[in-house]
């Protein structure tokens, strides 16, 4: 799907994700005919070029702009035939604190978002979701959810157009700006790690990891689906012996819109899920031969009935070694 004459947008192209997925796109494309990033702060886009210089990449171009001025992502998509859409206000308490000013981004700058693919000649446009989207109980995952909702609907507004919506769903990205990994090798230097709940489970998955996973969903997509990996879980406490084993542990409590636990699949999608080796694809409400007709043409299956992907029931768990190995490979660790 994605080859060197491609022309390619990503939203909040600065962010974590959005270096991993220029650098991976540079790597295997150098010469790709346009990637576009799309943030809106000068200075991450200048320490960005830094990296990705366009003078090294003649495709390559930084474009100051925000996702809630329709205009401005109207002019951005003009030759663009693939969206990425990365672009939100991601951190829970951030929300909580400042609600509206996260549905600003998260949902109508979604909706705006759309409404520029719609005019221009886009073909694709795959949005990127989180855990906390499925049953949310905090505004962060309402507003993922509106996010997902608006994105899975707009392929029944396109009309005519060939153009196509999809959603990719994953858990924590290991090592993500404000994760939880970066917090506890800082903090082990304290001696004491603070912990909100030592039962709590979640999701991870790696940045590398996660940058393929995107790439691959937007080679399979059609419009509607919401792709979500297989991917570990691990417990926290298993988190906190794998970084600081000798350090003291605090328990603080569950921070206000936390879950001890997060879903990436509900009960209630399950009649619209399709599994794979390596994925779940949830489908739009639609009849059982569009389910059946999409999982024969992947070599996919439906799952059963009342299925659920939640970090507490994951088949797969991370031990403490395999966390110590992996955040050993992805950071600078040193197991003291």
């Amino acid at each position: 799907m994605i080859d060197r004459n491609s022309s390619i947008l990503l939203t909040g192209g600065t962010g974590s994700l959005g270096q991993a997925l220029v650098g991976k796109l540079l790597a295997d494309l150098p010469d790709i005919r346009r990637l576009v990033v799309f943030s809106r702060d000068e200075l991450k886009q200048y320490e960005m070029a830094q990296r990705f210089s366009p003078a090294d990449y003649p495709g390559l171009r930084y474009f100051i702009g925000d996702i809630r001025d329709a205009a401005r992502l109207r002019r951005a998509l003009d030759g663009i035939d693939i969206v990425i859409h990365a672009a939100a206000l991601k951190h829970v308490s951030a929300a909580e604190y400042n609600p509206f000013e996260a549905v600003k981004t998260n949902v109508i700058g979604a909706q705006n978002v759309i409404e520029a693919a719609l005019d221009s000649n886009v073909r694709k446009v795959v949005a990127l979701s989180t855990d906390k989207a499925a049953a949310p109980i905090n505004l962060y995952g309402a507003t993922k959810l509106c996010s997902d909702k608006l994105f899975i609907a707009a392929n029944r507004i396109k009309g005519s157009r060939d153009i196509g919506f999809s959603v990719v769903r994953y858990g924590n990205v290991m090592g993500s700006r404000g994760s939880v990994i970066p917090f506890f090798l800082e903090r082990r230097k304290t001696g004491v790690l603070p912990l909100t709940d030592p039962e709590m489970t979640r999701f991870t998955i790696t940045l590398d990891q996660s940058v393929n996973f995107v790439l691959g969903s937007i080679s399979e997509s059609r419009g509607g689906e919401i792709f979500v990996p297989r991917i570990p879980s691990y417990r926290l406490k298993d988190l906190a012996e794998a970084i600081a084993p000798d350090c003291r542990r605090e328990i603080v409590g569950i921070r206000p819109g936390e879950k001890l636990h997060e879903d990436l699949i509900t009960r209630s999608d399950s009649a619209n899920t399709v599994e794979f080796d390596n994925h779940f694809a949830i489908l739009p409400s639609r009849s059982d031969d569009g389910v059946e007709a999409f999982a024969g043409s992947g070599k996919g299956r439906r799952v059963a009935e009342g299925f659920s992907y939640s970090s507490d029931r994951n088949p797969e768990f991370l031990s403490v070694q395999a966390l110590r190995d992996l955040i050993e490979a992805e950071f600078d660790f040193d197991r003291g």
